[in-house]
């Protein structure tokens, strides 16, 4: 969005305000006016010390209309494994050779990495270069599984990762500005309960502090962060 634009859309709203859910999501929908279909992401500030390993945020969800991108998936299992990975959409497939490959510069042309316990060891080593980029598999993610097929299907169908920054935020994609509301609530919805449930024992007072909505050229609409567990209930 031009500058212009930008500053327009900014002032046909209170940028200060909480709105309903479903009310800010349509009018994220309405700021949307860039020629192509943007991405709807939300962002949680959250109540937890992200400096403190037990207030870590980490995990996946489905969401219900999945995020209307391409997930690129590439999978690192044994021989025997490649061809379910592959037969369960996977976009790249492989073992040690991939590992080498990897380690030796190849383009890294996906968006996320799914292995097998077993091919862990191998994978380790490409911890400089995937760590920096997200891209470790990790168990808690859900991305270190012996069920590499459902797995891929998962993450290929609408299950994403996320975790905190170092900021405390949770910042997640819950569709495109094509999506309904409707469409956007329901994943909206079914993040919330993740959010929700993510809650660390150790974090005290308000988990959920500021929920926010944005296109990915448009500016941020505020959730009442009040709403969300209430919102939660529903999916």
């Amino acid at each position: 969005m031009s500058g212009k634009r930008y500053a327009n859309a900014a002032r046909s709203y209170d940028k200060y305000a909480a709105y309903p859910a479903e009310q800010a999501l349509e009018l994220v929908k309405t700021l949307s006016t860039a020629k192509f279909d943007e991405t709807i992401d939300v962002v949680f500030r959250l109540g937890i010390d992200p400096r403190k390993a037990d207030q870590i945020i980490r995990g996946t969800v489905a969401l219900p209309h999945g995020t209307g991108q391409e997930v690129r998936v590439a999978v690192f299992a044994p021989a025997d494994r490649h061809a379910e990975a592959t037969e369960a959409g996977a976009d790249l497939v492989g073992g040690k050779e991939l590992v080498d490959e990897i380690a030796a510069g190849r383009t890294l042309d996906f968006d996320l990495v799914i292995a097998t316990p077993d091919m862990m060891a191998e994978v380790g080593k490409l911890g400089r270069v995937l760590g920096p980029r997200g891209l470790m598999p990790n168990p808690k993610a859900g991305t270190v599984t012996p069920d590499i097929g459902k797995t891929v299907t998962e993450f290929k169908g609408g299950r994403l990762e996320y975790r905190n920054d170092r900021y405390g935020n949770v910042h997640v994609p819950i569709g495109k500005s094509s999506f309904g509301v409707e469409e956007l609530t329901g994943n909206l919805a079914a993040l919330a309960a993740e959010m929700v449930r993510s809650k660390p024992a150790s974090s005290k007072g308000r988990f959920v502090r500021n929920v926010s909505v944005s296109s990915t050229m448009g500016p941020a609409v505020r959730i009442d962060a009040a709403q969300i567990e209430l919102l939660a209930k529903t999916a």
